[in-house]
């Protein structure tokens, strides 16, 4: 076995990745690895990749090259490529970068360890065959004491025309009810206040699980998950992402608006406020029908927080296709927007679609984008000016020692002057003296709990 005493994981993309890699950090500790922030000084080097945006995926040849260069002179430096890159890649990574000694797909996180004794016994391993999600008895190495990632649903039946993400991820497979809950019972025991349900497309929890009601409806669907994991002691909070519009329900906002613990934040994805794009995009939605949903939200929770994603310059978008995307920006004033010039992914029908946008109209339309964002966001910020806001204690902010940060329950990041050894992991009121376009600063009140 080579001499393995440090490990490095660098994280692209998603919550799901990130969730991922504290699992595989768990299990590299449980071999007997210390983490380190520093990559030149790990023995071995986790890649855990996102192939949404070419940009990302670019990102990781570049790491990847710098340390395949140090494998060179240190031939005992064990190099894995995980996530979505790797199950795009497969073999063909190898052919790139022959120093790799791991390719793995998303699917198979879980059999780090024992893919890495096939890597110590003298074999160059790729995993990236589809394979059934087992539970994982790993205990994950979490980033933060406080909150927490659980995936509930793995992999995506859409076939949206620009998304690799049902290519490299697989199809739909959910945890049971059951498994999810004892892993959200361990992590309230464990001091966890608060956990984010994760699913590439949540709202499509529960349709591969067996049982249906007499009605015809799945026996579990993510609102019965919601109302199963409520009582669970010691959890104070809870939410989740991401959502797709074709599957939002009444039921499920109104589960939210009876639910206590579960915050009031919705990050919907709309990618373009045309309906001719839209069917391009094989979305499966207009805009009238998502402006529905974020009204019917509104209807029983007047101040949710709304988030969402858009891409502008998909193949086709002409200037008056895009202003219909800056229309519903302006008329719906999301909290915050995560936006994305249209990137061609190999493999998707988008990528071979005729009269692809040229990429300095793309970056101009990104920018003029990011700047409405900006103003909207920054107008439902000063919505909070003067209130009293509950924010739940994470961590000392990092810029300045003096501050801790959290975030309320709309999911604002939210600044105040405390010492985190006192008030970590306590939910607290603050009153908010200021507004910025996407955090808060003001002073603390008291102490909930």
């Amino acid at each position: 076995m080579r001499p393995l005493r440090r490990y490095h994981i660098t994280t692209f993309g998603c919550q799901m990745n990130q969730a991922d890699s504290e699992g595989m950090a768990g299990a590299l500790e449980a071999m007997g690895l210390d983490r380190t922030d520093d990559p030149d000084q790990a023995d071995l080097i986790l890649y855990n990749t996102c192939s949404i945006r070419d940009h990302a995926e670019q990102k990781v040849y570049s790491y990847l090259g710098r340390q395949a260069q140090r494998k060179h002179r240190e031939p005992h430096l064990t190099l894995v490529v995980a996530g979505c890159v790797a199950q795009q890649e497969g073999e063909r990574l190898l052919r790139r970068v022959p120093e790799l000694d791991l390719v793995m797909g998303p699917q198979h996180a879980h059999r780090l360890p024992d893919l890495l004794e096939q890597v110590f016994s003298g074999s160059q391993v790729v995993a990236t065959e589809p394979v059934q999600i087992l539970e994982d008895i790993t205990k994950p190495r979490r980033r933060s004491a406080v909150v927490a990632w659980v995936n509930v649903i793995y992999g995506c039946n859409e076939s949206c025309t620009y998304c690799v993400v049902p290519q490299v991820r697989g199809r739909e497979q959910s945890r049971t009810p059951e498994a999810i809950r004892s892993e959200v019972i361990s992590l309230a025991a464990a001091g966890y206040r608060e956990v984010t349900l994760l699913g590439q497309n949540i709202d499509a929890y529960g349709r591969d699980l067996p049982g249906i009601t007499p009605t015809g409806r799945h026996q579990y669907t993510f609102t019965d998950l919601l109302y199963f994991l409520h009582d669970v002691p010691g959890l104070e909070r809870i939410r989740f992402a991401t959502s797709h519009p074709r599957y939002f329900t009444r039921r499920l906002v109104q589960a939210c608006a009876e639910l206590p613990k579960v915050c009031e934040h919705f990050h919907i994805p709309f990618q373009s406020g045309d309906n001719d794009i839209l069917k391009a995009m094989a979305r499966g939605y207009t805009h009238q029908r998502y402006r529905q949903i974020i009204a019917m939200i509104r209807e029983y929770m007047p101040d949710a927080a709304i988030s969402g994603d858009a891409i502008v310059g998909f193949p086709g978008e002409t200037e008056a296709q895009f202003q219909h995307t800056l229309e519903l920006v302006t008329d719906l004033g999301f909290d915050q927007l995560n936006t994305a010039a249209y990137s061609p992914r190999p493999g998707t029908p988008a990528a071979v679609m005729d009269d692809q946008v040229e990429e300095a109209i793309k970056q101009d339309r990104l920018q003029r984008l990011n700047q409405l964002v900006s103003q909207t966001a920054a107008a439902r910020s000063r919505r909070y000016l003067g209130r009293h806001e509950q924010v739940l204690v994470e961590e000392q902010n990092p810029k300045y020692p003096e501050q801790v940060l959290g975030r309320t329950r709309g999911n604002r990041l939210t600044f105040f002057p405390g010492v985190i050894g006192q008030l970590q992991g306590k939910l607290v009121t603050v009153r908010i003296d200021q507004a910025n376009a996407f955090s808060l600063s003001g002073s603390l009140v008291a102490a909930v709990a």
